[in-house]
Parts: C-alpha cells; structure tokens; sequence
C-alpha cells in the first residue's frame, strides 16, 4: 500500500445519502478477487447506459452524459463528496478497490458504513467524516460556483477548500499512521517478521512432531 501524501484535487460531487457497494460496483464484477482492474465499473450502472460485464472493454460503452464522472472538469477528480451512511449494503471490499483503481484517495460524507470504513483504511483511501452543515456547504460550493478543489492535509487533519475554508476532521491516530506510512494488514504483520520466525524456530524445537507434514 503507498503511503498517503497531502494533495489537491477537484472535488466530485455525488449528492445522494446512502449509496450503497452495490451501487459503487455492481455484483457481477465481484468475481475478480485481484485488488486492481475495477476503476473502470466504478458506479458503473450510473456511468454507463447499457449493462456491463466483467472483463469488457470500457472505452466503446455508452456513457450517461448527467452523470458526474463523465463531465469533463470532474473526470480526473480525486476527492468524493457524498452525504450520509456511504458505503452501506453488502460489505464487499471491491467497493473501496473500484475507487481507488479509479483513483479516488479521499471520501468526504456525513457518515460511513462501519464495514467499509473500516476498509478504506487497509486500502489507502482517507474517509473524511464531517458534520451535516459542513457538507451541505461544499454541495452549494459545487452548486453556486461549479467545480472547486481542496488540498488534503492527513498529517494536520484538515481539507481546505479554494476559498481558503478549513475543514477539521478527527482520526484515530493508529489508523492515521497507517495510511501515513502505508501499512495495511499484511505490512503492519510483517514489521514483526523476526519475532514470528524466531517464535517458529522455538517451536519445531519444543514439539517437532507438530511439524513433520510440512518436512521439518
């Protein structure tokens, strides 16, 4: 997992509570357990008009002109506004693999599903939680002026909109130096590489029968 560092990035306005994995992509793309390959069928009933399939070709697929992704000025957003309970339904990590395949790295919403919160973090994306009145003031900023962008401080908790607004948000420190540091699950096991070997060690010595099928 890469280390999250600060950025600026247009914000992608989706106005909806309650979008749900099933939405963010769709089942029959789930057959795939790779981490990669996804960003193309992110929302992909809502970005595209005909249905899709796993493995097809994207780039001949007709679009849904009203949808946000397929605006131009928001195409190569890396920030996602939503409102509340994002993330909901089903508790499939693809969710959080489609988005960060298409290169979202921040969710800004009132609320999340713990599940995919939670997932978020062991794959590199930052889920910003602010206050209802925070986020109806960003959808009008979107609405009133059109597309705007925010710079994401992890290291100082903030995102600062254009107009120079500073929006705080809290974060748990230990799932905040992860995404820092770029440790997920497996890289946070690994730091304690030594310890497990040298524990193995001690153990094909206090009871190696235990371990004659794997050829000790």
């Amino acid at each position: 997992m890469e280390k999250f560092l600060n950025y600026t990035s247009v914000v992608i306005p989706i106005d909806r509570s309650n979008v749900d994995t099933d939405a963010i992509i769709p089942k029959q793309f789930l057959k795939s357990v790779e981490r990669s390959g996804f960003g193309d069928n992110l929302f992909d009933e809502w970005r595209y008009l005909d249905q899709g399939e796993p493995g097809q070709d994207c780039s001949g697929r007709p679009l849904n002109s009203d949808f946000i992704l397929n605006k131009k000025a928001y195409r190569d957003g890396r920030i996602l506004l939503a409102r509340e309970n994002f993330g909901c339904g089903s508790s499939r990590e693809h969710a959080v693999w489609a988005l960060r395949d298409f290169g979202i790295k921040t969710v800004i919403a009132g609320s999340y599903a713990d599940i995919f919160f939670n997932n978020c973090f062991k794959n590199g994306v930052l889920p910003i939680s602010l206050p209802s009145a925070d986020i109806e003031t960003l959808f009008n900023q979107d609405g009133e002026s059109g597309p705007f962008s925010m710079e994401i401080d992890l290291e100082r908790q903030t995102a600062t909109a254009e107009s120079g607004q500073v929006y705080r948000f809290e974060m748990d420190a230990f799932k905040k130096q992860c995404l820092l540091e770029g440790l997920d699950d497996i890289a946070l096991t690994l730091q304690h590489e030594g310890d497990i070997a040298a524990y193995e060690e001690r153990r094909m010595k206090e009871v190696p029968w235990l371990f004659e099928d794997l050829g000790a």
